[in-house]
């Protein structure tokens, strides 16, 4: 599969088949340009408006945006609830993290997340090779509390998300007090990457995408 940020907290994953999923589509306050898209799935962790921009996707699309089990176009996917901060929701409401298993690799888009897992959290979700994990605190996990999410789930490869860059007109962190909490990552300049499951490996780390 191939998977593209396209800035936030949205990405394109493309199986090998060419099913296309996007995660979390953006408005236009957001400050990234979103380009064209065509879906078969479409993942809304929560309903804020840099999340839940549907109407900018095209295509007879399967619209997740609630917990449960689901299966489309060869792609398995477990939503399950957790908070989008440390008050079980009391302050910003719920979010879903979807588990999409596409061409046998099991990538975890973790939406708004706002608080570390617990234990029943973490055995509903399972095994995870890939891990979007926003980090820019703020309105989720800060990057300490993220690489404590990190640790929990022992993913192979994790991919920053919802941070503060250029095109961004909100305050979040950067990416780098997450990175250097790992202790590790790599930036790269470019905004895909291409992941299989005997590539897994590779690529095992922290890997920063490019919008651009």
């Amino acid at each position: 599969m191939k998977i593209k940020w396209l800035g936030h907290a949205c990405f394109l994953i493309t199986s090998e088949k060419g099913t296309r999923i996007v995660t979390d589509p953006f408005d236009s306050k957001v400050g990234y340009v979103l380009p064209e898209l065509t879906a078969d799935i479409v993942t809304v962790s929560h309903g804020h408006h840099d999340h839940n921009n549907v109407g900018a996707v095209k295509g007879d699309f399967l619209l997740l945006d609630k917990a449960g089990d689901f299966s489309h176009k060869g792609v398995d996917t477990k939503g399950v609830q957790v908070f989008h901060d440390e008050e079980g929701g009391s302050r910003r409401g719920k979010n879903i993290i979807f588990k999409l298993t596409v061409d046998g690799v099991r990538v975890c888009h973790c939406g708004d997340l706002g608080h570390v897992l617990s234990d029943e959290q973490l055995k509903k979700i399972g095994e995870v090779d890939v891990l979007l994990l926003p980090v820019g605190g703020v309105y989720t996990v800060d990057a300490e509390k993220a690489f404590e999410v990190k640790k929990q789930f022992k993913p192979i490869l994790t991919i920053p998300m919802h941070f503060k860059t250029d095109a961004l007109t909100f305050s979040l962190d950067g990416v780098q007090s997450f990175l250097d909490i790992a202790g590790e990552g790599k930036v790269c300049k470019e905004q895909e990457v291409e992941v299989t499951r005997d590539k897994l490996q590779e690529l095992a780390g922290i890997l920063v995408l490019d919008y651009k």
